[in-house]
């Protein structure tokens, strides 16, 4: 018997491969001879880089960067035997390190996360993997463009304030420090959104008041990075502020894609690559999947959607475990999830059903075992 175990991570509650671990016990309880592979995997977002290292005999590497309102924080990256760099902006510029009461989408900045590609760049990368997810920020990606040289001046040659509200006041762009040894380096963003970087599906519209934009600052906001999307058009000679995608991670997206020249890929699909699933499903009799939440929206972009994905194609049948099941994870069947199980025991508050993930997951891992053995017997029978 082989079993592979791909699943996300269960955010505020257990990484990626703690929830693989977990859900590996359950099944060797009933199975303890089986070949059970693990391949904890992530969507671009935050667990990016411990979910690729996981699977790979990459290094987990770290660095001290400026994090979204200035303030000294310590990133970590992956770095990979072939020289590929992993990043994911939420290490250096994610919400989560900014409290509740201190965010401040117009003066954030992307700097820290172009303080870790100059790293990658400094250890000497040939290709760089940028995760997109849970950024505190909605400046276009100018914050890293300026670690990486690009200098944003107003009318009077002074340089602007961090952040996306001072583009409004952007006169030019000087790219001649822009680091030369991006000319060498393929990009790839993994990212699960199409937005353009403005208007109403834009970066400050769609994802600016999680990052407590108020409904005026959201205006400000869209029609600066509209400011921004124009000086860049007339400075590079092309419009890139419609291409789907460079809405992603408060616009950064957009700075990727027109001074980086990344390739977008979806998330899920380029870390399960990288992770090698394909080769791992080979010969395998089950997939166990899952994440914190199971519903409607997983079916675009979600981890557990991506593996299914990929386990159609290879024949393989697919059981997800989540946190909890919402409003139309049935849908997520036609998705290629042949069932979806909840963990949660019965009512119990969100504090505790992170507190007893881990010891939920093995049990009901155990149970699917239970009824996987069951099957066999009544086929063999």
């Amino acid at each position: 018997m082989k079993i592979v175990i791909a699943p996300d991570s269960f955010k505020e509650s257990l990484s990626a491969p703690d929830v693989a671990e977990a859900i590996a016990r359950g099944w060797r309880r009933v199975f303890p001879q089986a070949e059970v592979l693990l391949r904890p995997l992530a969507d671009g977002g935050e667990g990016t880089v411990d979910a690729v290292l996981a699977a790979t005999a990459g290094e987990r590497r770290e660095c001290r960067v400026e994090g979204p309102l200035g303030e000294p924080t310590l990133a970590h990256w992956g770095w990979l035997d072939d020289a590929t760099a992993v990043i994911e902006m939420a290490s250096a510029s994610g919400l989560h390190l900014v409290p509740r009461d201190r965010r401040d989408a117009t003066r954030s900045s992307s700097r820290g996360t172009g303080e870790l590609i100059r790293a990658a760049l400094d250890a000497g990368a040939r290709k760089i993997i940028l995760g997109l997810g849970g950024s505190a920020t909605n400046d276009a990606g100018a914050g890293l463009l300026g670690a990486l040289g690009v200098r944003f001046l107003a009318a009077d040659g002074e340089e602007l304030a961090p952040g996306g509200a001072a583009l409004a006041g952007l006169h030019s762009l000087d790219l001649g420090g822009l680091d030369p040894r991006l000319v060498d380096v393929a990009v790839e963003v993994a990212a699960d959104v199409d937005n353009p970087l403005c208007g109403p599906r834009g970066a400050s519209a769609v994802f600016g008041p999680q990052k407590g934009a108020s409904a005026e600052q959201v205006a400000q906001l869209d029609a600066a990075l509209a400011h921004f999307a124009k000086v860049v058009a007339a400075t590079l000679g092309e419009d890139f502020s419609r291409v789907p995608g460079v809405g992603a991670a408060g616009g950064l997206g957009f700075a990727a894609r027109a001074f980086l020249r990344a390739r977008f890929r979806p998330g899920i699909e380029l870390v399960a690559e990288l992770a090698g699933l394909a080769d791992a499903l080979v010969g395998a009799d089950l997939v166990l999947t899952g994440e914190g939440r199971l519903d409607a929206q997983s079916l675009h972009g979600k981890t557990p959607v991506g593996v299914a994905r990929i386990a159609r194609q290879a024949g393989v049948p697919v059981v997800a475990l989540a946190g909890s099941l919402g409003d139309g994870y049935q849908r997520l069947h036609d998705a290629g999830i042949d069932a979806a199980f909840s963990l949660a025991p019965g009512p119990i508050s969100l504090e505790q059903a992170c507190a007893g993930a881990a010891a939920e997951l093995e049990a009901r891992a155990e149970q699917i075992a239970r009824l996987w053995r069951l099957a066999q017997a009544s086929r063999e029978g």
